[in-house]
């Protein structure tokens, strides 16, 4: 690893963070909130420490994958800690872990909260809330690969690195352009909902905060009771409209704004995703219905699909309490925070294609058990799906189960109960927002101890980042391969002599 390459990206990156601190000052005037002054005071902290490491790091060429490892991992940690400072500063959160915990939840899209009443922050602090989803949502690093030729080294590997997903679907020859046209349909998406949402009666503000939230599949609401504060059917098929598009892969979006719309029922992971969506859907209606939850049965179905919709892109927003539903709903909610939206969307958990994959190989594995002299092939669509892809997914699966065990055994230990903590866990591993208990949908992640949500913060960073990125980190190997870093004075002198830098091979 070029240990002086990376950190010089790390200032950059957290340069142009320290200037989208700066983007809830407007609203934060325009309210009269007194926090301008905590913003500026934010975005000047990380402007100070990016302009060090700049000054400190020389830049390096042919950065490689595990460069862009840590490149990622560095700047979600970077920005976790600026996008925690405004929460600080401004006194209405005094213990800094819960302002770390409320930022990681923001740029990984989770929406998990502290906060038991979210309407004591001002304006420009919810809008802050709400932009670190937008942000985290197509992710920081394929922001800057998009607006900044900065990063255009090592590109395809911070790619590769933070984008969600199995595959890595390129849109254009070159992978700035690649990240251009994602951030074109994210920002296109955002804007005509947030125009829909104005029609149906939100203010200008909230329909800013709720369109950022629902294309990151992020669930940060400006108002304690979510979606359901605001009681409108309109506003909730917009939601559920939009909500769906974002867990879709964004690479369908591209030739779909183009009129093919075939593109979308041609690909097998989206029909497979909007199969689960209407079958969870019907089930939720019939129990629902059997048990007579709701006094209508309009009422049912507008409830089954928001929350269906909500929990499998991994959104979190709520209309209803489904801690008062069923066990069985209950049980069919949880397998799907643990399905997410699909691979190359905003959404998080393990993914569709992942699980379908994995049922395909299931069922190939019955079938040679049955008809052993067969030879069947693992298709996708009308692909052939390699080895290499279907190891990659069960060590995934593998490393997902793992990651959940572990985490839910530390959570637990702290004297949290079994269903508060493991639903907590599956909650934040997969980028949910609420779980089931004292974490349910009406509930909060503040009365957790400290210690519970520094690892839940890991468990948010862990699941957005796809494990992979950040357990490679945690591997000894990785680190003996670093290499130690060039210094600016070092790089001055080198050129001056015409000879390379010590440490290059």
């Amino acid at each position: 690893m070029r240990t002086g390459g990376v950190l010089n990206i790390f200032g950059k990156l957290l340069i142009l963070i320290s200037f989208c601190l700066l983007t809830p000052i407007p609203f934060s005037l325009y309210f009269q909130d007194g926090m301008t002054s905590t913003f500026l005071l934010s975005a000047g902290f990380g402007a100070l420490i990016g302009l060090v490491f700049l000054a400190l790091f020389a830049p390096e060429k042919d950065l490689g994958y595990r460069d862009g490892f840590a490149v990622v991992v560095l700047s979600w940690l970077g920005m976790a800690v600026l996008g925690a400072l405004p929460f600080y500063f401004s006194g209405k959160m005094p213990l800094f872990v819960d302002c770390f915990f409320e930022s990681m939840s923001g740029f990984t899209t989770t929406g998990s909260t502290v906060l038991s009443q979210v309407e004591v922050l001002p304006k420009s602090i919810l809008f802050w809330r709400a932009m670190t989803h937008w942000l985290g949502g197509m992710g920081i690093i394929v922001l800057s690969l998009a607006i900044l030729p900065l990063l255009g080294v090592g590109g395809m590997q911070l790619f590769q690195a933070e984008m969600p997903g199995p595959t890595k679907d390129r849109l254009a020859p070159r992978i700035q352009d690649t990240a251009r046209i994602l951030w074109g349909v994210y920002f296109l998406f955002t804007a005509v909902e947030t125009v829909l949402l104005v029609w149906g009666g939100m203010s200008f503000f909230d329909a800013v905060c709720h369109s950022f939230a629902t294309l990151a599949t992020g669930g940060f609401s400006t108002h304690t009771a979510s979606v359901g504060y605001f009681d409108s059917v309109y506003i909730e098929t917009v939601i559920i409209i939009f909500m769906f598009l974002a867990g879709t892969n964004f690479a369908l979006h591209h030739p779909g704004i183009k009129g093919k719309l075939s593109a979308y029922w041609r690909n097998e992971e989206f029909r497979f995703y909007l199969g689960l969506c209407v079958v969870a859907t019907l089930f939720i209606v019939a129990v629902n219905s059997y048990h007579q939850v709701y006094a209508t049965f309009g009422q049912t179905v507008r409830t089954a699909a928001f929350q269906v919709v909500t929990i499998i892109t991994t959104t979190g927003f709520g209309t209803a309490d489904f801690e008062q539903w069923p066990p069985a709903l209950k049980i069919l909610l949880v397998s799907l925070m643990f399905v997410g939206g699909c691979a190359g969307s905003t959404g998080g958990g393990i993914k569709v294609v992942r699980i379908l994959l994995f049922f395909k190989f299931a069922r190939l594995q019955l079938k040679n058990l049955v008809h052993p002299r067969t030879v069947g092939t693992l298709k996708f669509g009308k692909v052939k799906v390699p080895q290499e892809v279907m190891v990659a997914i069960l060590g995934f699966l593998a490393l997902h189960i793992g990651v959940f065990l572990l985490a839910s055994l530390a959570i637990t230990a702290l004297g949290v109960d079994i269903v508060t903590g493991t639903t907590a866990v599956i909650a934040t591993l997969n980028n949910i927002g609420p779980g089931l208990n004292l974490v349910g949908p009406t509930q909060h992640f503040g009365h957790l101890p400290p210690m519970g949500k520094a690892i839940l913060s890991f468990c948010m960073m862990a699941g957005r980042l796809e494990l992979y990125t950040v357990a490679v980190l945690l591997t000894p190997d990785f680190w003996q391969m670093a290499r130690k870093p060039v210094w600016r004075w070092q790089m001055a002198k080198t050129s001056g002599s015409n000879t390379s830098a010590p440490y290059r091979s």
